[in-house]
């Protein structure tokens, strides 16, 4: 019976994560073109004609109408379902994490906003303020959650400091990497979207994982940007959007940044 239950609910994970991810595409067309999220409702961006109720389940929608529009047959991008299902698949894991709890409440809104700020950022090579600038904002605010949750009053001063302090090392992290990358290269380094995306991170996770998230992003974005550059995908000087490393790091940060850790000191620091 136990093992019908913990399978139903991750069943409900999926499916709800799901539809937030059907919500994330909106967000990541829509914030960028100045469009209202709420207003039109969802549409062929070809032929403007309405989705119907059907049309607009996650991931079986798109299989339904076989990647076309059912009144103008444009192929529909695949993106959207893939969004879905990866948005799914999230939430699956942080349930699987963090079980019945405030934290699973709050990293699945935590993981949603790092995946539409990465997907916008591959978009645009921009990173909107009015996303980072409310999930810096909502992380504040679960730490002021969870603090009540853990020691109330105590807690929430506790927890509040733990958010701004993360969020405070983050900006100030990166605009000193931004600064040595600068000079460094002779152009500039990263945008400054990118602080505002760490101090986001931090926000949510403190400042320890600020640093393993740093940690990861860099090292991925060494790896993957000088294997594009020897492959000729991308040249020298060519910007590359760095949020997606950033969110990457922060969500392997989330669920196994002790054990980075821990690895790297037992690795390196072992007497």
């Amino acid at each position: 019976m136990e093992t019908l239950v913990t399978a139903i609910a991750f069943i409900l994970a999926f499916t709800f994560g799901a539809c937030i991810g059907s919500f994330l595409n909106v967000v990541v067309y829509r914030i960028p073109a100045g469009i209202s999220l709420i207003h039109p409702p969802s549409r062929c961006p070809k032929c403007g004609h309405p989705l119907g109720v059907t049309e607009n389940v996650p991931v079986f929608g798109w299989l339904w109408l076989k990647g076309r529009c059912r009144w103008c047959k444009t192929k529909i991008s695949s993106r959207y379902p893939i969004v879905e299902a990866v948005t799914g698949i999230i939430f699956m894991l942080v349930f699987w994490r963090f079980a019945y709890s405030i934290e699973t409440i709050g990293y699945c809104a935590f993981l949603s906003w790092l995946l539409s700020l990465s997907l916008i950022d591959l978009d645009t090579m921009t990173l909107p303020a009015p996303l980072t600038k409310s999930g810096l904002v909502l992380g504040l605010l679960f730490q002021v959650v969870w603090g009540w949750q853990l020691a109330q009053g105590k807690g929430i001063a506790n927890q509040l400091m733990f958010g701004i302090g993360g969020a405070v090392l983050g900006i100030w992290l990166w605009e000193i990497i931004a600064l040595l990358g600068s000079i460094m290269l002779g152009q500039q380094a990263m945008g400054d979207a990118d602080g505002k995306l760490m101090a986001t991170i931090g926000a949510w996770i403190g400042w320890k994982y600020v640093l393993v998230s740093s940690f990861v992003a860099c090292g991925l974005g060494a790896v993957i940007g000088g294997g594009a550059i020897a492959l000729g995908i991308l040249g020298k000087k060519q910007p590359m959007p760095f949020g997606p490393f950033l969110a990457l790091g922060g969500a392997l940060s989330l669920f196994c940044g002790d054990a980075i850790i821990n690895g790297y000191v037992n690795t390196f620091f072992r007497f």
